[in-house]
């Protein structure tokens, strides 16, 4: 039963990876790396590159339970847990105002008695799990009652459930909410079949303008004849529509949807 909780810490451990690099790429609401507790403890300019490391730490120590059974991965991860622990607790006490960033934006709320709980939680499962005679991997195909108790305890100590249902029960119209960045939704302008089927007359590849309007992002080029091609990115969903026009002065706009 000593590998039992290998799976949830493996599990927490990578949504705690994809979370912190999603605010990062993302950028979040705005001044949102400097309320989470990773990013809090270093100056401004440093705080992105400290949730990267934060996350790729977590992802290392993820694989290393993962795959194998080395005692240096489950010491790390004790230390991990216990390090958290206490970052939680100095927060709690210096700046009660900023929330964990255990997982990421989503961990925004001021850090309260139960996150410290999860890390401590968390602690005692690595902690058990140090002398499990197998890599986690294996208890992934043979998984056990003691799982689903754990699930069950971190579900308990997770106020992030609560603010998930919160935002999803009172998020703000398209045209209110954070707009991505400009060069995610420039990247996925490029990614559209409008974009495929003029980027050839595009000259240069770069807007020379972008500016953003209720819940779209637009983006300016010229191409080969002079003319402005204006695309207009929905900024909602990772496949948004894209619509095009082109502005001459002998014709009017036309338009077209993918």
């Amino acid at each position: 039963m000593l590998e039992s909780q290998l799976p949830v810490l493996i599990v927490v451990l990578v949504l705690g990876t994809v979370a912190k690099f999603t605010t990062v790429r993302t950028g979040g609401e705005p001044g949102a790396l400097s309320r989470l507790g990773p990013a809090v403890l270093v100056p401004e300019g440093a705080q992105a590159p400290a949730l990267v490391c934060c996350a790729v730490g977590e992802f290392i120590l993820a694989a290393g339970l993962l795959l194998t059974d080395h005692p240096l991965f489950r010491w790390a991860t004790v230390v991990f847990c216990a390090l958290s622990t206490y970052v939680l607790i100095e927060l709690r006490r210096r700046r009660p105002d900023v929330g964990c960033g255990c997982f990421g934006e989503v961990s925004s709320a001021p850090v309260g008695r139960r996150s410290i709980a999860r890390t401590v939680a968390l602690t005692g499962m690595a902690l058990m799990s140090v002398w499990a005679p197998v890599p986690g991997w294996t208890v992934f195909t043979q998984p056990s009652w003691a799982i689903a108790v754990g699930v069950l305890v971190l579900a308990v100590l997770s106020p992030e459930i609560e603010e998930t249902v919160h935002r999803i029960r009172h998020r703000a119209p398209c045209e209110q909410r954070p707009a991505p960045a400009e060069s995610v939704t420039l990247a996925r302008l490029k990614a559209s079949g409008s974009w495929r089927a003029h980027r050839a007359a595009l000259e240069p590849a770069e807007p020379y303008d972008s500016w953003r309007e209720l819940c779209w992002r637009f983006f300016a080029f010229r191409n080969t004849a002079g003319d402005d091609v204006v695309f207009a990115v929905h900024l909602t969903g990772r496949r948004p529509t894209v619509r095009m026009a082109v502005v001459s002065a002998e014709t009017m706009p036309e338009y077209t949807t993918v």
